[in-house]
């Protein structure tokens, strides 16, 4: 592990390799999984003002799972997260013809309607956040329907942390990843030897 500002971080944002493959996947992590995606408390309000905008990129299912359990909810675990069509996928997820699943909201931010991505957990997939106390974990959750995205990444040579700079600096600022680039040079200059 390495600590970063007021983060510990994880060695497998250097030793892992990824570029998803939605050719491969179809977007099945918006699908698979025991819970919604994580949202932090500051992305309730979001979800509140952008979800008329967003409104006519859902399916009708997930309008109708928004309706009936609320934008966002606690799930089994009290934690804060979007709701689910039938205990399976994202209520904020579309499904494409050619079976590939999306994410509403950011097919509405792709059309310049609202300035706001996705939650800041699905743009950091597969790489999860955990506040304790007086710092944040960054850890890689490995996770086998990533498989794909794994091969791409090894076969494009494509450390996680370069994957994911987009986001990385989107939740944990530039110099943040600065400082992540510098401890990446050290690193793989060690792992040489």
């Amino acid at each position: 592990m390495f600590q970063v500002e007021n983060t510990l971080v994880t060695e497998d944002l250097f030793e892992k390799e990824f570029v998803c493959n939605l050719n491969a996947c179809k977007g099945i992590c918006c699908v698979e999984g025991d819970s919604g995606a994580p949202l932090l408390e500051e992305e309730k309000q979001k979800l509140d003002e952008i979800f008329d905008t967003i409104k006519p990129y859902l399916s009708e299912e997930g309008i109708e799972a928004i309706e009936k359990q609320g934008k966002y909810m606690l799930d089994f675990q009290q934690e804060l997260t979007t709701p689910l069509i039938n205990n399976k996928e994202c209520a904020y997820v579309v499904k494409e013809s050619d079976g590939t699943y999306f994410c509403g909201i950011e097919k509405a931010y792709n059309d310049k309607k609202i300035d706001w991505q996705k939650p800041i957990s699905c743009h950091l997939y597969p790489v999860r956040v955990k506040d304790y106390s007086g710092f944040q974990a960054v850890n890689y959750d490995k996770w086998d329907i990533c498989s794909d995205a794994c091969a791409l990444g090894k076969q494009l040579q494509v450390p996680l942390y370069k994957f994911l700079k987009e986001p990385l600096i989107r939740k944990f600022g530039d110099d943040w990843y600065r400082e992540i680039e510098i401890i990446a040079v050290e690193y793989y200059k060690n792992d040489k030897k």
